[in-house]
């Protein structure tokens, strides 16, 4: 049987594991792939059309269904034209999942670069609900990614900061904060959503 293709579109052989970890909680026979091409974490415009073109003409081994897992959901309309199975991003299932009912949602993020781009995805993806932006952490995002202290507690000012504006869901953005998102769910007031989770499930209902 074909697996279920988790595609990390960095170079972070540690987060492939990661996200694996947490696919397989959702998903049968996961396997994960790492664009060794890229670096270790995309953080701006220039990494992330870069890491789109080497995922669009990545030569992958055969699946029942794929996931991009970095938040600018890097090839995937090209990725989902090429390959016959079912081709998620994270940042769509997100934002259709923070979406749901009508709700007011944003984004708690490390990556201020790309904040442009993180907002067109969700407007474009989760216009069933009232999207109030993409909120920030401050420092270095490599290196808040490297302690993990430091990361869950940017995190969660950027969560406050969200509650406050009148977000009703905060989705957690990028594939390498996964187990942060996990992390810091039962501390936020508001549901968080997890985008590699969410990406699981869409697939799930098409398996």
């Amino acid at each position: 049987m074909k697996s279920i293709l988790v595609i990390n579109p960095n170079s972070s052989e540690k987060t492939t594991a990661a996200m694996v970890a947490i696919a397989c909680k959702f998903l049968p026979d996961v396997q994960g792939w790492t664009n060794a091409k890229a670096p270790p974490m995309i953080t701006d415009p220039v990494s992330l059309a870069a890491a789109a073109a080497q995922i669009a003409a990545a030569q992958l081994p055969a699946a029942r269904g794929v996931i991009v897992a970095a938040f600018g959901d890097p090839g995937v309309a090209r990725l989902g034209k090429r390959l016959a199975c079912p081709v998620v991003g994270i940042a769509q299932a997100a934002a259709q999942a923070a979406a749901r009912d009508g709700a007011a949602f944003a984004v708690a993020t490390t990556t201020p670069a790309l904040g442009a781009s993180i907002d067109g995805l969700m407007q474009a993806h989760g216009s069933m609900g009232r999207y109030l932006g993409s909120f920030m952490t401050t420092g270095d995002p490599q290196a808040l990614l490297a302690d993990q202290n430091a990361l869950d507690s940017a995190l969660m000012a950027a969560c406050l900061d969200a509650e406050a504006a009148g977000a009703e869901r905060i989705i957690i953005g990028g594939g390498p904060l996964a187990d942060a998102a996990i992390r810091l769910a039962p501390q936020v007031a508001v549901p968080l959503v997890q985008p590699l989770p969410a990406a699981c499930l869409q697939i799930a209902k098409g398996l």
